[in-house]
């Protein structure tokens, strides 16, 4: 969290929800600016984090329907899913870090980080 309130230091604002207990935290990072026009305007960006412990199964399809409600709530079309893959390294199957794209259940573009 402190690596992204640096990226975001010149006035924007990272909003977190926790899920105690569930794995996950949802964060919405937000960062005003001006628009084409002069005008001020907002970013928006869903971020969905979980955590992959060895006993766990793949979080992937579940993690997007948690995202699609994310998204909802903050009418956006598209987010970012985070997995942090806490297996031992010989039972991952993938690099230590793999980004992708996907579709949500709702068709919503999704840029996946395996890390």
């Amino acid at each position: 969290m402190a690596y992204l309130q640096r990226v975001i230091n010149g006035g924007g604002f990272a909003d977190r929800e926790f899920g105690a207990g569930t794995g996950r935290i949802d964060i919405l990072v937000r960062k005003p600016y001006t628009d084409l026009d002069g005008k001020p305007a907002l970013q928006k960006e869903a971020v969905e984090l979980k955590v992959r412990r060895a006993k766990d199964g793949d979080p992937v399809d579940e993690a997007l329907g948690q995202l699609d409600d994310y998204l909802d709530r903050h009418h956006l079309k598209a987010g970012y899913l985070v997995i942090f893959d806490r297996r031992p390294e010989e039972v991952r199957g993938h690099p230590l870090a793999e980004l992708s794209e996907v579709t949500s259940p709702a068709g919503r573009h999704v840029t996946l980080l395996r890390a």
